[in-house]
């Protein structure tokens, strides 16, 4: 968390003015509400998209790669929270234009993180996949397993069976 001090030490960072103006509205706003919950995942999504480290967003500074980054509708920022997206505007405005290759960097990253997330998801559904198969394998043993056990008991039964006869063959003749 960002105190006062560490903002009047860096008047002119955004990420730290966002933060600490979100800190300042989501207790405002109390700690247990739906509204304090929405303007602390608005400000950490400034705070990430100023600083270029999106998590589920392209990186663009604009409302939309905002919302989409605190995970929100972008009717939470144009209608409810339209402060919250005013300020973000005056952060990105303040900030100056950007270099296009940070931009590309960030949309690189953001392209091969989307890719990875797809590979892995597909390797996922693939071992899900996997152990259903082995499910239905360990439960067609077991059913085998099962009989098998039957079929030795009836056996040892017949042996058994057969044992309290005498053999007539094996007797000698005298």
């Amino acid at each position: 968390m960002i105190s006062r001090n560490d903002a009047d030490a860096e008047p002119r960072s955004g990420a730290a003015l966002a933060q600490l103006v979100g800190t300042a509205l989501a207790s405002a706003h109390g700690a247990d509400s739906e509204d304090a919950a929405e303007v602390k995942a608005i400000t950490e999504a400034m705070v990430r998209l100023l600083i270029g480290t999106p998590l589920h967003s392209d990186g663009k500074l604009t409302v939309v790669s905002l919302a989409a980054e605190a995970r929100l509708r972008r009717n939470k920022l144009t209608h409810k929270h339209t402060g919250l997206k005013d300020l973000f505007y005056a952060l990105v405005k303040a900030r100056g234009p950007l270099p296009e290759v940070g931009s590309e960097t960030a949309r690189a990253r953001a392209a091969k993180q989307q890719q990875g997330l797809t590979r892995v998801r597909a390797e996922r559904d693939d071992l899900r996949a996997q152990l259903q198969l082995m499910a239905r394998i360990v439960h067609v043993l077991e059913i085998e397993n099962h009989r098998l056990k039957e079929t030795n008991r009836n056996l040892e039964k017949q042996l058994a069976d057969h044992a309290a006869v005498p053999d007539l063959t094996q007797r000698r003749r005298t």
